[in-house]
């Protein structure tokens, strides 16, 4: 026995979710039949790579593929900026293009003196040839008649060329990385305000190991090009347009002999160009998946360990990081055909200059110190081609990395701040809630909410109950702002949700929901995220007002306690109720509790209840829940299915008719006994 549990096996010709579909397809969530050999350049990538398939995978890994649940839809982790239409993609290099003047134009004096710096390390670098030919013609004769002077003045002059080179380099690094650090210090600090800009919605669809994954090896592979790779592409660039005008002015026929070589050089480097640039991009996507992988694995270790999921996460963490030995091997294989094309190229033309120019030398047309210098020049010519080759994987892999880091900054938020901001009226009575004619869907095809009405005054609690679907959690959403809806208003106080300052809609709801996240610190701190220019007393009178105070006082540091990573210190009741007590610290116009004392148990949801009462006492709340107990303090009840409102009254008038609370009522009166 291997004490594995038998899979149901599906009907034949059917997906996962049950919907039928045709052969050598996949459907995905919404039923959609999506042929994975659509894309050429899959199908290319198959015919050429079989490890690049993972449908031709044997065994319990055929289904790698669609480990995510997301197969038909490669565009579902991106932000929009970065689909994958050849508009989208033309427009996003064009989006990273100014994303890099915009984080290099603080720093244009010292790019500028940058630039002067390598100038001159290139010119010093470039007479060094020069003054061994003028060594050979100028020098050598004088020295042969008794006159060192001139070879002296040479050999001078070349010291003081190589300390120019040395003092110009190292001031052009010192200064390169300056510069660098400060663009990734901005850059890094641009995408974590993103992040943290971006709405709900988004976070919902753009998974944390794609986050990670911009914030670390997209960030990386920049931070690489910037500290060792950006001089010397810059300098091989500076070296081969100067060594080809030096080379045109000191021979003209030796120049042509070399500029033959210039088509093949162009042709092979606009081919590796081309193709590296879509094998880098393969990459950054590649690691992206190996990253959200072990993200989503870790954070949910508890499930993996429990469902013993460690040897099928462990296949699909090897598929996915299979996948990414094969991109990279892509874009290996590319170089190892430019380094050593360009190395041929190189060694070809210098065998041509080098029986072409003995033989001008020969004949007299040239002197044997032009012919050196020319054959120095050569070298500095064709192995900048070569470092080239080594660093543009760098330069591609970077310019993929500062692509997708600009398509998350190009995002714009779908819950947008207002232009002009309206103020929250001062004067009582706060916290008045409407819904105006609400209609909204998480998908335009599938609305929610559809044309919904409600009225809640200031100070009134109202309890929403219904079946799982119903549209609870969305009305708690919209009047948290995590949606706008697709029509109709929702309004507190008079103002349009839509009009009002984050920050001030943030300040006016608050939301606690079932999952309470707790960051790491005290307990105090936790409680203050609430409201953080709280003193230690307010902060002990909300948890006392709460309920909390006697669980907090009685752990070993009492409020200075440390709660360590998301709460984990602490029992899920005793989480719940700091969150209660950050709440109420905070004092909101209006509270919305999602399912909040779902994970009390009876003696603790009914000290927290009573808390509530006092919490909840002339303050507008939105509790939501499926415990019947917890609708005892509410001053209205609503019913909710399929996103309306079904039944509307105080919990004794919904009790005593014959509809839908009335039997949930009983049932719930008839399980206590």
């Amino acid at each position: 026995m291997t004490g594995r549990v038998p899979r149901p096996r599906k009907p034949a010709g059917r997906d996962a979710t049950g919907g039928r579909t045709r052969s050598g397809s996949t459907a995905d969530r919404t039923g959609r039949t999506v042929n994975p050999d659509a894309d050429p350049s899959r199908r290319r990538r198959r015919a050429t790579d079989p490890d690049a398939d993972p449908s031709r995978r044997q065994g319990p890994d055929a289904d790698l593929s669609r480990w995510r649940g997301r197969a038909t839809d490669p565009d579902a982790d991106r932000s929009r900026a970065e689909a994958s239409s050849p508009a989208a993609v033309t427009r996003l290099r064009a989006r990273s293009r100014l994303l890099l003047r915009q984080l290099l134009r603080p720093h244009r004096r010292p790019l500028a003196l940058a630039v002067s710096l390598l100038l001159a390390q290139n010119a010093a670098a470039m007479t060094g040839p020069y003054l061994v030919m003028l060594g050979i013609d100028r020098g050598i004769g004088p020295l042969r008649a008794g006159d060192p002077g001139p070879l002296v003045a040479v050999a001078a002059a070349f010291v003081v060329a190589t300390a120019v080179e040395y003092v110009t380099r190292r001031a052009f690094l010192t200064l390169a990385a300056r510069i660098g650090q400060a663009v990734l210090l901005d850059l890094r600090r641009r995408v974590y305000a993103q992040f943290l800009r971006l709405d709900v919605g988004f976070h919902e669809r753009y998974t944390s190991g794609r986050m990670v994954s911009r914030l670390t090896s997209d960030l990386e592979s920049i931070a690489e090009l910037v500290d060792g790779g950006i001089d010397k592409l810059v300098l091989a660039v500076l070296s081969v347009l100067s060594v080809a005008g030096v080379l045109l002015w000191l021979d003209l026929p030796l120049a042509a002999v070399t500029l033959a070589a210039f088509p093949f050089l162009f042709q092979l480097s606009r081919w590796f160009a081309r193709a590296s640039a879509g094998a880098y991009r393969r990459t950054r996507e590649a690691v992206a998946l190996v990253i959200v992988h072990f993200v989503e694995s870790l954070r949910g270790i508890r499930a993996v360990q429990a469902f013993r999921r460690e040897p099928r996460n462990q296949r699909i963490f090897d598929a996915v990081n299979d996948d990414y030995r094969v991109a990279s091997l892509r874009a290996f294989r590319l170089i190892a055909i430019y380094s050593p094309g360009i190395r041929l190229i190189g060694s070809l033309t210098t065998a041509a200059v080098l029986g072409y120019g003995g033989w001008r030398v020969l004949g007299g047309h040239t002197e044997i110190g032009v012919l050196a210098a020319f054959l120095l020049y050569l070298r500095r010519f064709f192995e900048p081609m070569e470092e080239l080759s080594q660093f543009y994987n760098s330069l591609q892999s970077a310019t993929a990395a500062l692509e997708k880091l600009a398509g998350v900054l190009d995002e714009r938020p779908a819950v947008a701040e207002p232009t002009r901001p309206v103020p929250l009226p001062a004067a009582a009575p706060r916290g008045a809630v409407v819904f105006d004619s609400v209609s909204f869907g998480y998908r335009s095809a599938t609305p929610i909410v559809s044309g919904l009405e409600l009225t809640v005054p200031a100070g009134q609690t109202v309890a929403l109950i219904g079946p799982t679907g119903a549209g609870k959690s969305t009305l708690a959403k919209l009047l948290a702002r995590f949606h706008d809806p697709d029509a109709g208003s929702v309004r507190l106080d008079g103002v349009d949700l839509r009009d009002l300052a984050d920050a001030e809609l943030r300040r006016a709801v608050v939301l606690v929901t079932q999952e309470t996240h707790l960051f790491s610190g005290s307990v105090a701190e936790n409680i203050r995220f609430g409201r953080p220019d709280a003193d230690d007393a307010a902060v002990v009178a909300a948890a006392r007002a709460i309920g909390a105070h006697e669980f907090i006082a009685a752990l070993p540091d009492g409020y200075a306690t440390d709660v360590h990573r998301r709460g984990g210190r602490l029992s899920a009741g005793q989480r719940q109720l700091v969150a209660f007590a950050r709440a109420f610290l905070a004092d909101p116009r209006v509270l919305i509790l999602d399912e909040a004392t779902s994970s009390l148990d009876v003696p603790t949801e009914r000290l927290v209840q009573r808390a509530l009462r006092n919490v909840l006492r002339d303050r507008t709340a939105l509790v939501i829940a499926h415990r019947l107990s917890t609708v005892e303090i509410a001053d209205r009840v609503l019913v909710l299915d399929a996103g309306g409102i079904v039944e509307d009254g105080s919990p004794a008038e919904l009790a005593a008719t014959d509809g839908r609370y009335a039997a949930l009522h009983r049932q719930w009166r008839t399980s206590l006994l």
